[in-house]
Order: structure tokens, then sequence, then C-alpha cells
């Protein structure tokens, strides 16, 4: 029996190391992932669409995809704004990675504010969840959620990489609260220039 939904795969650079973008045959996004967490993204795609329900081959990226991401991590941080994407989680998670797609580069919400903003401010669980669920990093920027703290929280692909794209952004950890800080050793790191 045939594999239902045929994907690519393309490996791009980034200041950060090289990413996994997978996309469809239109053009949209279906995961993004970094160099190394392969296996998550094997395990969300598997989860999505089931073990025999895609086939992923290895391709150039799509010019449109391309031409974003670098414009991204070139500084022009809308640029990622409109690239369609395509996502096949819960409609609790689905609405979840919309919402994300609207907090604007260089602002930061906690878990709690995202659960307000979709509705279900007491769904914060589900939301950090959801979030951490993501198949599609940094084009739906899940990196853009913080603890209610203020603190930068987990990340698929490291806290360092979560800070340096919030930097990258002109965004502060806790934009609300901007007496809260990261905590020290992710700050060094990051003044640093290290490189997950």
């Amino acid at each position: 029996m045939p594999k239902s939904l045929q994907l690519q795969r393309a490996t791009l650079s980034t200041p950060l190391g090289a990413i996994w973008v997978v996309s469809d045959r239109d053009q949209r996004v279906r995961a993004l992932d970094w160099e190394g967490y392969e296996t998550r993204m094997h395990t969300l795609l598997e989860r999505h669409y089931g073990s025999a329900g895609y086939s992923l081959e290895d391709a150039d990226a799509p010019t449109a995809i391309r031409s974003a991401l670098h414009a991204y991590f070139g500084g022009e941080l809308r640029a990622l704004e409109s690239l369609p994407v395509v996502t096949n989680g819960t409609a609790f998670q689905r609405e979840v990675w919309a919402a994300l797609r609207h907090i604007a580069a260089g602002t930061t919400l906690s878990y709690g504010e995202l659960a307000q903003r979709i509705g279900r401010p007491r769904a914060i669980r589900a939301v950090g969840l959801a979030n951490g669920s993501n198949p599609i990093s940094v084009i739906v920027p899940c990196h853009r959620v913080i603890g209610t703290d203020g603190t930068a929280t987990g990340y698929a692909g490291g806290v360092p990489r979560k800070l340096w794209l919030l930097r990258h952004e002109g965004g502060q950890l806790g934009n609300a609260r901007p007496g809260k800080p990261a905590r020290s050793s992710d700050r060094d790191s990051l003044r640093a220039g290290a490189h997950p």
C-alpha cells in the first residue's frame, strides 16, 4: 500500500545551526526542527500522519520557504508570517499553534496569557503541552511563550536557542515583567555567542 502523503526534507543553514524543513508538494511547511533533533521530528510526523501515512525524501527546500527563512535570520522579522503551514494535531493543538502565529516578533506571552487569548484560561497546562508538541519551530513561534515569572522555560531546540531567537527579534524575556530575567547561565551562554 503506497504512503499517502509525500513530503520533502531539506537542510538549511542558520546562525543557530542547521535546520530540517519538511514541506509538501504544495510548498506548505509541515515540520521544521533543528538538526540533531530528527528523532523528535519523526516522532511528531508519525504522531500526526501515522508511520505509514507519509513518505519523506530529501530535496531542495522550495524557494519561497528558503527565502523567507534566510530573510528572517537576516533581520526581516516578519518574513515568516505569510508562509503557509499545515499541521495535523488535535483541534486544540491547532488552535494553540494558530494563536502562536499571532504573537508578534519582539513580544512574549506567558502560558497563562496564551490560554486566556484562546478563551481557555484554565487550560494552562494543556497549552504548555500543545506548545511543546509544535512541529513547526520558529515559523510557528513557540519560542515566544515564556514562564509566568518571565523566565525562558523549555524549548525543544534548547533554551539557549530560544534566548537567541528572542534577542534576535528584539524582545525581552517577560516584556510585561522586565525585572524577571532569564537564568544567568542561559544569558551568559547567549552573550558569549555559544551555539547549542
